[in-house]
């Protein structure tokens, strides 16, 4: 004989936390009760890769970006998504996503963009055609590493969340995406070792990130797939301001902390006198 509250306690574990009133997606909020990350720091957030950060499939463009930015204002936080591009049906909508590219590729982009913006907040997701295209694939680790350690020389403010990378249905190509995750996953840890601002999300997770039903083509997810990983971003930004790594941007000139103001938002190479026009 089960007694009472035992019963109970075995019925709330048998049962999906969603349907007990506790959140399993982040990005919708689901109700709960929020407070502002570190104190309400405004967050520079450049998203860094090809086309997955660009939104390529998704039905807005915005790929997991407005979900994701929607998310973080919901907590009390002012945002401002800066890159040298604009995509996507969101107002806010600037983005270092480099549709092709390799992480060689979005090195040499993010080598010009960085250092313009100086993001406070930098998430990477880079390799996916590295992978598709068989490209060197044992240095694509130091690839990674070479670029995000540029990142902190010109914006030392910042904190990296470096993304693995998602799925693939090419079983071969998703053999090369496990590869290099697995360097990301030692790169991350190293530099966490070394004391670098690191945070390493994990869209490859089969029971959080994209799987097959939530792809769109062989490389790009549907809508469904980017809302999750805009979840997970969304973790790894919690976990930043778990860690108080989260630091003030540092000023630039004509950058307001909110994306949705007026004032003209840098160019690579403007002038600073640019900046104020």
């Amino acid at each position: 004989m089960i007694i009472p509250s035992l019963k109970a306690l075995l019925l709330t574990l048998a049962t999906p936390l969603a349907n007990q009133g506790v959140t399993t997606d982040n990005v919708g909020n689901g109700g709960k009760t929020v407070v502002s990350l570190s104190n309400g720091v405004a967050l520079r957030i450049m998203p860094l890769g090809a086309s997955i950060t660009f939104g390529q499939a998704s039905t807005n463009g915005c790929g997991y970006r407005k979900e994701l930015r929607n998310a973080i204002i919901k907590l009390g936080n002012p945002v401002n998504m800066v890159g040298s591009r604009q995509h996507g049906a969101m107002s806010d909508n600037e983005v270092e996503g480099w549709p092709g590219y390799k992480i060689h590729e979005v090195h040499a982009k993010a080598r010009t963009a960085v250092p313009a913006y100086k993001p406070n907040l930098v998430l990477i997701n880079a390799g996916t055609n590295d992978a598709t295209g068989n490209v060197n694939l044992t240095g694509a680790g130091d690839r990674m590493g070479a670029m995000i350690d540029e990142v902190f020389a010109a914006s030392p403010r910042a904190t990296v969340i470096l993304s693995t990378l998602i799925m693939n249905t090419v079983p071969a190509n998703d053999q090369r995406v496990v590869m290099i995750n697995d360097q990301y996953r030692g790169l991350a840890q190293r530099m966490r070792d070394a004391g670098k601002r690191v945070i390493l999300v994990d869209m490859h997770d089969q029971t959080r990130g994209p799987v097959p039903a939530d792809m769109y083509d062989t490389t790009h997810p549907t809508d469904v797939g980017y809302r999750k990983m805009a979840n997970i971003w969304y973790d790894g930004i919690l976990e930043a301001a778990r860690l108080r790594w989260l630091q003030a941007p540092e000023p630039v000139n004509g950058l307001p902390d909110s994306g949705t103001g007026p004032a003209v938002k840098p160019r690579a190479g403007m002038r600073v006198e640019e900046f104020e026009a």
